[in-house]
């Protein structure tokens, strides 16, 4: 399901922004969530599987699909391995740093990882306007489910640390404008490029989204909610689905 969005380079720029300003919104709404009281496992753990299951759906036939029907599969192909690489090696350092972990949770290193699961993901939506005129809502419902619970968790363990609530808010909040001008850059980008370059972004985004669905978020929901973990990643991958099949 697409939604027009209408013509014009200027018009594009501002389109892409207020999408891209959507979908970074639910950041700085789980930074206020988090901040405001904590949330048990049960929750978090419930959403990070809906998520998952909505970013699978995503990567299947949004990202993916679209890269391979540019006709460019040799750029789709290296953007995937670029972006798994990539994503797997910055992750590394982030975690090494303690980007993921309580004990990094009240600096710059945490708001590090959630801008680098947001950049590439956020950039497609802009890409999307670009090729079509249109932005998937299924990817957007993706994104926005999932960039959730990482800021109700991040939010609340910063929180937890000692770090005062306005800090917290404004660290977010600076994650979540950068995460909506990714969405710019991607239009502009593709404006100015062809289809290879459209899709080797598309593959490095899905290269990126899966490494970190593979290595991070399914784990991690399946810790907080064992097999509730697959009954939430079904209903997102049915409703992300539905959302991608009715365009």
């Amino acid at each position: 399901m697409h939604v027009g969005t209408g013509g014009g380079m200027i018009a594009g720029v501002w389109m892409s922004l207020l999408w891209g300003a959507l979908a970074a919104s639910s950041l700085m709404l789980g930074a206020l969530l988090g901040v405001v009281r904590p949330w048990s496992d049960a929750v978090v753990g419930s959403v990070l599987g809906f998520g998952a299951g909505a970013l699978i759906a995503s990567i299947s036939f949004e990202l993916f699909e679209e890269g391979y029907d540019t006709g460019a599969s040799v750029a789709l192909t290296v953007g995937l391995a670029a972006g798994a690489v990539v994503f797997y090696a910055s992750d590394r350092e982030v975690e090494r740093i303690g980007g993921r972990s309580a004990n990094g949770a009240a600096g710059l290193p945490l708001a590090l990882g959630a801008f680098l699961d947001g950049i590439p993901e956020q950039a497609v939506l802009g890409i999307g306007l670009a090729g079509g005129g249109d932005v998937s809502i299924a990817l957007l419902v993706a994104i926005f489910v999932s960039n959730l619970p990482e800021a109700i968790g991040s939010a609340t363990d910063m929180r937890q640390a000692g770090s005062p609530t306005r800090d917290v808010l404004l660290l977010w909040g600076g994650v979540a404008t950068l995460c909506a001008l990714a969405s710019v850059g991607g239009y502009l980008a593709a404006e100015a490029t062809g289809e290879q370059f459209v899709a080797g972004v598309d593959g490095f985004a899905a290269g990126a989204l899966l490494v970190m669905l593979v290595g991070a978020m399914i784990p991690e929901a399946q810790r907080k909610v064992h097999e509730k973990a697959g009954l939430a990643g079904v209903l997102g991958f049915a409703l992300a689905a539905a959302l991608a099949l009715a365009g």
